[in-house]
Parts: C-alpha cells; structure tokens; sequence
C-alpha cells in the first residue's frame, strides 16, 4: 500500500460539531501517482458530490493533505457502508478509500475485498478547521 497513505493528514473548511462514529473519505481526483487536468478532476468532483447529495445523509468537505508535499485533494466525509463507498470509488478510478471507525482511521484498496489497514487516530490527523480550498485544478 502506498505509504501517502499513511502520511495523510486531513482539515475541514467548516467547523464540524460532531463527526459520526462510522463514516468513509472518499475522492475522485487523480488516483495517487497520476496526474489529470485541472478541469478532468473538477468535473470528476462535482460529479461525486452529486452522486453523495443524491444519496443524502451527512456529508462534509475534508481535504486530505500531505504536510510533506503540500500536496492537497479535496474528498467528501460521508455516512456510507464501506463496501459501497469502495464500489463508488471503483466507479470514480480511486485506488483507496478511507474509513473512520469511533476515531480509528483505517485506509482499504477499492478494488476487490482488501482488508482494512489502521492509520491511527482520525481526530489525531485532523488540522485547524480553517483553511483555504485548494484550487479545484490541483491534482
């Protein structure tokens, strides 16, 4: 598993109250090590976000980040099974979801039934609620 995964950190751009026991991260930008245009990772987001409003439910804007890098991706924080969301990210050309289980952050490959690999704490990962959005063309 590619060890970004483990470096990532995460930020909000609203103050969020109460997070939900079970929740997944989920994105559809460029998978980690590709590279899409700006506008293929705009339109793939907006795309996702419909897909997750449609569902309904809770659902946050999260950035996952890499302090290293400064590499930033916008995903969406949302109350899902993690077998969908794994379905979901399959269909978005995502290589891993996160899950979030009573504060244990767990990261899982989209494709087929991989196991669940723990992070560490999810509260431990999650930086100052504000912040500016990266530019949506960022990859």
């Amino acid at each position: 598993m590619n060890s970004a995964y483990f470096e990532t950190r995460f930020r909000t751009s609203q103050v969020v109250h109460e997070w939900p026991g079970e929740f997944v991260i989920i994105s559809a930008f460029a998978t980690t090590g590709e590279s899409w245009a700006p506008d293929q990772n705009a339109a793939a987001d907006h795309k996702l976000e419909a897909e997750l409003m449609a569902r309904g439910g809770w659902l946050v804007r999260i950035v996952g980040y890499s302090p290293a890098s400064e590499h930033a991706e916008p995903s969406w924080a949302v109350t899902m099974p993690v077998d969908d969301a794994c379905a979901m990210g399959r269909r978005f050309w995502q290589d891993a979801i996160y899950h979030v289980l009573d504060d244990v952050l767990s990261v899982t490959y989209c494709a087929g039934h991989a196991a669940l690999v723990v992070v560490g704490s999810f509260r431990s990962r999650l930086d100052s609620h504000r912040f500016e959005m990266p530019r949506m063309g960022s990859s």
